[in-house]
C-alpha cells in the first residue's frame, strides 16, 4: 500500500496591524477634565481651519480673537481656563507627540495644520506632569494625524469665498507593504477684509491680504508584529498683510520627526524631532487721522530651532496597573534681527537679541484599577531646566557703534511637579472624578530678550523672568445616560504663580528703558512676573446623537483675578488681559447618506485688551453654518458661511481707540472629490 507523503502545514503568520497612532491613553487619564474633537467636527467647520474647530471647546482661547488669516502670527498663543495670555502659548500643543509651538516666541502656527488630515484632537484642561509635561500650565492639546482608515486614497478640494478667497488642497493615502504613506498639500489665499471699521478708517488702511501653503509626508512602516516606525516631514509658508501696506509678516518652517511605537507586553515609545523656523515682520507708525504712515520696525530675520526627544516604557505589572516610565528633553533657541528708530526716511538702529531654553526630565506615572468601580492615578516628574546666556545688543547703523549691550548669565535649576486623581463609578453610566496637579513653563527667548511695539505702546523684555508655576484642583462627573449621549461637569480652582504679564509702568511722552521714546497717549510696559493669577470656575460639555442628528454644547464660566505687588501692585484684583469670564459654543448637525450639515452658535464674553482693564473688548455672538451634498459617490458640493450675522468682533483696541476687528461675514462654495 502506498503511503502518501506527510503534508507540511505552515502556521499562519502573525497578523501585523499598523495604526500610525500613539500608545493608548491609560485608564487614569479620565480623571482629568478633557474633551475629544472627532474627525467629523474637525472637517465640518465653516472656515475650514483648525482654530475654528477648537473654539468648540469653551474656555479655550487664543490671545487674539482674530484667526490665522489676519492675526499677527506671534499673537497666536493658546490658553485655557481664563489664565490670561501674553501671546506665548500656555497650553502644550502636540502633533503626533511633537511640540508645535515656535521655539523662539512660543506661538502656534495654526495655518500650517490642515484639519482635514487629522483623526482627532484631545484637549486636557489644567496643568500637570506626564510626558512632555513642561509647558502645560493651562492644559494640553494632543493632535493625532489620520491614516488610511480615515482618509480617502485620493482627495481633492477647491473652494472660493468672499473677497476672492481661495482654498485648494489635495492628499494621498496609500497602503504599502503592510504600512502606509500619506501625502498632503494645501493652499489658502484671499484679498482679506478691512481690520479697521469704516467709521475709523483712513487712507493708510487696506484689506488684510493673506496667502499660505503647507505640505506633509508621513510614512508608517511595520518592523515587527507589534512594532511600527512613524516618520513625518512638514513644511509651511505663511504671508500676511495686516491691514496696512507697511505692516506685513512671513513665517515659514520645516519640521521632521521619527517615532517608534511598540505595543507588546512591554509597551514602548521612542521619539526624536527637529524644528527649523524663520519669521519676518514689519510695523508702522500711523499719523493722526490715519492719512499717512511711516515704517517703525523691520524684523527682517528671526531664525529659531527646536530639537527634542522622548523615551518611554510601559512594563507589564498585571491587568490592574498601567505604569509608564519616561525620559524627555527639549531645547529651543532663536534670535531676532531688526531695524528700528526710523528717522528722516531711513532706519538708524539695528537690534540683535536672542537666547535658548531647555528642559530634560524624567517621570513615572501609574493608573491603578483597584476595582471595576474605582481607579487611582498618579505621577511625578523631575525636570532640570536651563536658560542659556542671552543678549540684547543695539547698534547705530551710521557708524556701527554699540548703543546698548546687555548680556545675561546662564541660569538653571530643578523643578518637581506631580499630578494625581481618582475615578469612582457609582453605576456603569455615571462616574465621579477628582484631580490635583502642578506644572511649570519656562519664559520664551522672545519674552526674555526682545522689546516690541504695538501702535503707540512699547513693551520691554525682562531677562530676569522666573518660571510660571501652576497648581490646581478640580472635581466633576461624567454621565452617559445613553450610549449616544454624554454630559460632563467640572468645577476647578487653578493658580498660576509667577504669571508673565505685560505690565504698564509709565505713559508717554517720554524716554523709557530698553524701548526708547514713547509718544503721547502711548504706554510703556515691561514683562514682569505677577504674584499669581487665580481662577475659579465651572465648565460643562455635552453631546447627544439621535439617529442622524447630533447636538453638542460646551460652556465655561470663570472668575480670574490678578494677585500683584511691587511694580505691578496697581493690577491687584483686576482681571488678566485676554480672559473672558464666559464662553460657550453649541452645534446642531445632521449626517445623512448624501447630505451633511451643521449650524454652530458661539458666544465669547467681554474681556480686556490691557493689563489695567481700561480697554474693554465687548462680548460677541456669532452663527456659522456648513453643508455638504453628495453629487455622486465621489464628488460633493460644499456651502459654508462664517459669522452669518456679520457681528462686529472686536479683537483689539489701540491707545487712541482704534478698533481691530476679527473675521466678518464670509461665504464659501466648493467641490470635494474623494476617490
Amino acid at each position: 500500500m502506498d503511503i502518501p507523503p506527510a503534508t507540511l502545514i505552515t502556521p499562519p503568520a502573525a497578523e501585523i496591524i499598523v495604526t500610525g497612532s500613539a500608545l493608548p491613553a491609560p485608564p487614569g487619564a479620565a480623571a482629568y477634565s478633557g474633551i475629544t474633537l472627532g474627525r467629523e467636527r474637525l472637517t465640518g467647520t465653516a472656515s475650514g481651519r483648525i482654530e475654528d474647530a477648537l473654539r468648540d471647546v469653551a474656555g479655550l482661547a487664543a490671545f487674539r480673537r482674530t484667526d490665522s488669516r489676519s492675526a499677527n502670527p506671534t499673537s497666536q498663543g493658546v490658553t485655557l481656563r481664563a489664565l490670561g495670555g501674553n501671546a506665548a502659548s500656555r497650553a502644550l500643543v502636540l502633533l503626533d507627540g511633537v511640540p508645535v509651538a515656535d521655539p523662539f516666541a512660543g506661538y502656534i502656527p495654526w495655518s500650517a495644520i490642515d484639519p482635514a488630515r487629522l483623526a482627532s484632537v484631545r484637549i486636557t484642561r489644567g496643568g500637570g506632569a506626564g510626558a512632555f509635561g513642561a509647558g502645560a500650565v493651562a492644559g494640553t492639546l494632543e493632535l493625532a494625524s489620520a491614516g488610511p482608515n480615515e482618509l480617502a486614497p485620493v482627495s481633492l478640494a477647491l473652494a472660493g469665498g468672499s473677497r476672492n478667497s481661495l482654498e485648494a488642497s489635495g492628499g494621498l493615502a496609500v497602503r504599502l507593504g503592510g504600512g502606509f504613506v500619506t501625502v498632503s498639500a494645501r493652499h489658502d489665499s484671499g484679498d482679506g477684509y478691512f481690520i479697521v471699521p469704516e467709521n475709523q478708517r483712513g487712507a493708510v488702511d487696506i484689506p488684510a491680504r493673506y496667502e499660505s501653503w503647507g505640505g506633509s509626508i508621513r510614512a508608517v512602516v511595520p518592523v515587527a508584529a507589534q512594532t511600527e516606525v512613524q516618520a513625518s516631514i512638514r513644511a509651511f509658508d505663511d504671508q500676511r498683510v495686516r491691514g496696512q501696506a507697511l505692516v506685513t509678516s512671513e513665517s515659514r518652517g520645516a519640521d521632521a520627526s521619527i517615532r517608534l511605537i511598540h505595543r507588546g507586553n512591554w509597551g514602548a515609545e521612542a521619539l526624536a524631532y527637529v524644528q527649523v523656523r524663520e519669521f519676518e515682520s514689519r510695523f508702522s507708525a500711523v499719523a493722526a487721522g490715519r492719512a499717512t504712515a511711516t515704517p517703525s520696525l523691520d524684523q527682517f530675520n528671526t531664525p529659531a530651532t527646536g530639537v527634542g526627544g522622548k523615551i518611554a516604557v510601559r512594563p507589564p505589572l498585571g491587568s490592574a496597573h498601567s505604569l509608564e516610565i519616561g525620559l524627555d528633553a527639549r531645547r529651543g533657541s532663536g534670535s531676532t534681527n531688526e531695524f528700528f528708530r526710523y528717522q528722516v526716511g531711513a532706519f538708524t538702529r539695528l537690534r540683535e537679541a536672542g537666547g535658548a531654553t531647555s528642559t530634560i526630565g524624567g517621570y513615572i506615572e501609574d493608573s491603578w484599577e483597584v476595582s471595576d468601580a474605582f481607579t487611582l492615578t498618579g505621577g511625578v516628574r523631575g525636570d532640570r531646566w536651563s536658560i542659556s546666556a542671552g543678549r540684547l545688543n543695539e547698534f547705530d547703523l551710521a557708524n556701527g557703534a554699540p548703543t546698548l549691550a546687555i548680556a545675561t548669565a546662564a541660569r538653571s535649576g530643578w523643578r518637581g511637579t506631580a499630578r494625581g486623581g481618582a475615578i469612582v463609578r457609582l453605576v456603569p453610566s455615571f462616574s465621579l472624578r477628582a484631580a490635583a496637579y502642578t506644572g511649570f513653563r519656562l519664559p520664551t527667548p522672545n519674552e526674555l530678550y526682545r522689546p516690541f511695539r504695538v501702535g503707540a505702546d512699547a513693551t520691554a523684555p525682562n531677562p530676569d523672568l522666573a518660571l510660571e508655576r501652576t497648581r490646581g484642583i478640580e472635581a466633576g462627573f461624567d454621565w452617559r445616560p445613553l450610549p449616544s449621549a454624554r454630559l460632563s461637569l467640572t468645577g476647578f480652582s487653578n493658580e498660576l504663580r509667577g504669571a508673565i504679564s505685560n505690565v504698564t509702568l509709565g505713559r508717554g511722552p517720554g524716554v523709557f528703558p530698553l524701548v526708547g521714546f514713547v509718544a503721547n497717549g502711548g504706554s510703556y510696559r515691561q514683562r514682569l512676573n505677577l504674584d499669581s493669577v487665580l481662577v475659579r470656575g465651572v465648565e460643562a460639555d455635552g453631546e447627544v446623537q439621535i439617529g442622524r442628528v447630533m447636538a453638542s454644547a460646551s460652556i465655561a464660566w470663570s472668575d480670574p483675578k490678578v494677585r500683584a505687588s511691587g511694580l505691578s501692585a496697581a493690577l491687584d484684583g483686576l482681571r488678566p488681559a485676554a480672559s473672558p469670564q464666559f464662553s460657550g459654543s453649541a452645534t446642531l448637525g445632521y449626517t445623512g447618506e448624501r447630505v451633511r450639515g451643521a449650524v454652530t452658535l458661539r458666544h465669547i464674553g467681554a474681556q480686556f485688551d490691557d493689563d489695567q482693564n481700561l480697554r474693554r473688548l465687548p462680548p460677541a455672538t456669532t452663527v456659522d453654518a456648513s453643508a455638504r451634498l453628495a453629487v455622486t459617490k465621489q464628488l460633493s458640493l460644499e456651502v459654508r458661511a462664517e459669522n452669518i450675522g456679520d457681528e462686529l468682533i472686536v479683537s483689539g483696541v489701540s491707545a487712541d481707540g482704534i478698533i481691530d476687528r476679527a473675521q466678518p461675514r464670509t461665504f464659501w462654495v466648493g467641490l470635494r472629490w474623494e476617490g
